[in-house]
């Protein structure tokens, strides 16, 4: 009665934990209710903070700061799925000279804060006049960086395929390209899935970082919409309407992510496909071809 990693806790156990939980519940929901009188006690839900959101302006404010969001990453997104499928083609390529320049690109991108990719190529356009702009840095900076992580993804994912699978398709002579794409990347695209949607939720919420150089995107036009006297500097109110459109945002990719893995683990069942990616590997792993 025990499982890989821990001991099935005995009626002792059950109980402990179900204290615990209820503990748990108890001080979050206090914690809460503590919050939401503080901002009362501080007049945050005073009409005259919350009146602003009644405007026809402001809602077309906040609507276009939601498509720039969208439109970054959208771009990023194809690009990044792009880059990846690129460097991971190149990770597992039996040429050397191919191979091994691609790794160090992948973990080069993968070590690079993303703020810091962003920087680099908004700074860098002012210096040199690059005829870069915020949003040309905010999608450069994205897709290096999700690319990256994509890219193990992609390689992790074609190289969870069973062993076996390769050497079939080998021993009736197919080439290796044949191998990849015919019998491989068709049994690994259901694993992979999964960790690709999941990413692209941290690559929506990583567009926010794109108000510290100036771009126009969601969190941006908060910061404007907050500081405005004419209704007190309601930062707090236009923050927590902008925290709900970012969470709704991503609950629905969250959703997209929960159903394809259903999905996947249905089709498992009946084909006996490898499982799936749930997180990139660690920064250590090597490229080793198939």
């Amino acid at each position: 009665m025990s499982t890989v990693l821990y001991e099935v806790p005995g009626p002792k156990g059950k109980t402990r934990n179900r204290i615990s939980n209820i503990i748990v519940v108890i001080a979050v929901l206090g914690a809460a209710a503590w919050l939401i009188h503080r901002m009362y006690t501080h007049g945050q839900f005073e009409g005259r903070l919350w009146r602003q959101f009644e405007y026809a302006a402001i809602q077309r404010e906040l609507l276009t700061g939601l498509l720039n969001t969208l439109r970054a990453a959208g771009l990023a997104a194809v690009l990044a799925l792009l880059f990846g499928a690129v460097f991971a083609a190149a990770r597992i390529s039996d040429h050397k000279w191919v191979r091994v320049p691609a790794t160090y690109v992948v973990e080069l991108f993968r070590a690079i804060p993303l703020l810091i990719l962003m920087f680099f190529f908004y700074y860098a356009n002012i210096q040199f006049q690059w005829g870069l702009t915020p949003f040309a840095a905010v999608v450069f900076g994205l897709t290096l960086y999700n690319g990256s992580v994509l890219a193990e993804i992609f390689r992790a994912g074609i190289a969870a395929v069973p062993k076996g699978q390769r050497e079939a398709a080998y021993a009736i002579g197919l080439r290796k390209n044949q191998v990849v794409r015919l019998v491989l990347l068709p049994q690994a695209i259901s694993a992979m899935l999964p960790a690709i949607v999941s990413q692209m939720v941290v690559l929506l919420k990583d567009t926010a970082l794109g108000f510290i150089i100036t771009y126009a995107e969601l969190l941006y036009v908060a910061k404007q919409m907050g500081g405005r006297l004419t209704y007190g500097f309601p930062y707090i109110p236009t923050y927590i309407v902008t925290a709900i459109i970012y969470i709704g945002l991503c609950s629905l990719l969250s959703v997209l992510a929960r159903y394809l893995e259903g999905r996947s683990r249905r089709r498992r069942k009946i084909t006996g496909a490898p499982p799936p990616i749930t997180k990139a590997p660690d920064i250590a792993t090597t490229g080793e071809s198939i």
